[in-house]
This record gives structure tokens, sequence and C-alpha cells, in this order.
């Protein structure tokens, strides 16, 4: 099981300070796998209790506020993580979401560009920040998350798949650039009840539209979709690069 091993490396997740939520997850199961993890979101108190509950657990975390539209600030978060591991930032989670469903007719241009300003342009921007403290022995990863929205498309929500596709082909193209470095550029298209999905869970139009597409007829617990993370972040996926895996019950199949 050594090839899952994540001592004396690195992390930094966006988006991982909400209870209940994918990125707490992941950045949970990375410190799990022995990674030291910068926990960071945009409400600074909930990326400091997650980092708390690791440390607690026994791992090595700490946390920042990080709006990852604000490129200051994803250079300083990127600093800080690099800082836990030696100068170097070996993996970096771009988790940070926001979703704002209606039906086309009723969507806004604010809606509509919410959503590419922190799913799109905070990519772009904590990447950019990454890049130079990613090393370059094989052990760099830059993890996306996409979604089974930017795949195949989701009713109601235009705007998030719109951004989410946009997600996978950045994640091609930076494999692509980042392949002669040798740091590995993939995507995960997870489908979890988290508080971002509550809306579309709870909707009883959307929620049906939704439930009729998964054939394990299920939500996810964002638990089950961290171990996904910790596999594309070990050695145990160096050969994989530039590849969007769905965690999502067989919705994309």
């Amino acid at each position: 099981m050594g090839y899952f091993d994540l001592t004396g490396r690195a992390a930094m997740v966006t988006g991982a300070g909400a209870g209940g939520g994918i990125g707490a997850a992941v950045a949970t199961a990375l410190a799990e796998a022995g990674a030291a993890v910068l926990v960071t979101d945009i409400n600074g108190e909930a990326a400091a209790a997650v980092a708390e509950g690791i440390r607690t657990a026994g791992g090595t975390a700490d946390s920042c506020p990080l709006d990852v539209s604000d490129r200051a600030a994803a250079d300083a978060a990127a600093a800080k993580a690099a800082g836990m591991g030696g100068g170097a930032l070996h993996i970096l989670v771009n988790n940070a979401g926001v979703t704002a469903p209606a039906m086309f007719p009723k969507l806004t241009d604010e809606t509509f560009r919410l959503t590419f300003d922190i799913h799109v342009m905070g990519t772009f921007h904590c990447t950019q920040a990454a890049l130079p403290h990613i090393p370059t022995d094989g052990t760099g990863r830059v993890i996306n998350v996409t979604s089974a929205a930017g795949l195949t498309g989701t009713l109601g929500q235009v705007n998030y798949s719109a951004a989410k596709a946009g997600l996978i082909g950045f994640t091609k193209s930076l494999a692509r650039e980042l392949a002669s470095k040798n740091i590995m550029v993939n995507a995960l298209a997870p489908l979890a009840a988290t508080p971002m999905t509550e809306t579309i869970r709870t909707n009883e139009k959307f929620a049906a539209n939704m439930m009729a597409r998964i054939p394990l007829k299920r939500w996810a617990d964002p638990a089950e979709i961290a171990g996904a993370f910790v596999f594309m972040a070990s050695d145990a996926a160096s050969y994989i690069t530039g590849q969007v895996l769905p965690v999502d019950g067989g919705m994309v199949i």
C-alpha cells in the first residue's frame, strides 16, 4: 500500500472549509495518507475548524482564508502551502466552487459570471500561483474538480455546466504543457450530498431529474469521494495525466 503514502508531501485544497463538503473530506483524506495539508476557504474560520479537526486526529494541517478570485491571495496561500513541504507544494486540489441553479431564461449576467470567476478563473489563479512551487520529480499533481454537468450537461445549470466544461479543457491542455515537467494534471467529476448540492437535492424537479440519471440511485457521502483524490495524488497515478475520472455512481458511463 506504499503507493498511496503521501508522507513528506504538501497539499493545498481550496474550498475546503464547508462542513460536510467534498473539500473538507479531501483535505482530511490527504492528511490521513500522510500529507501536510493547507486547508483554504473564503471562510477562514471554517477552514481553521477543518484544519483543527485534522490535527486533533493526528494529522498535519494549517489553514488560511482564500478567495480564489483574488490572485494575490492565491500567491500567498501557495507560498504558505509550499512552506509546509520544505519549499515544495506537491499537490494542488482546485475544489472551490459555487452553484446558482436556474432555468436558462432566468439566468442573469451576474450568476453566469460568478460561476466562471470561481471555477475557471479561480482554478487559473491558484494553479499559476502554485506552479513555481510544484516539484518536477514526478510527485507534482494538479487535481481539478469538474462535474458530470461539464461532461453531459445538467437541467437548470447552464452556467455551472459551461464553467465545469471549461475546466475539462483547462485540464487537458495544461496536462500537455506540464508533461515535459513531469507534473500530472487530472480532473475528477464527483457527485455527493454536500451543502453546494442542497438546492438541487431539495428541489423536486431538479432532484427527480438527477436521481433518474444515477444508476446507483443515491448521492454519495463526501468521504466516499475522497479516496479517488488520494489515488490521483499518489504514486499509484504516476502515469495518468489529462484524464477526467467520474466518481458519480455511474451517472457518466
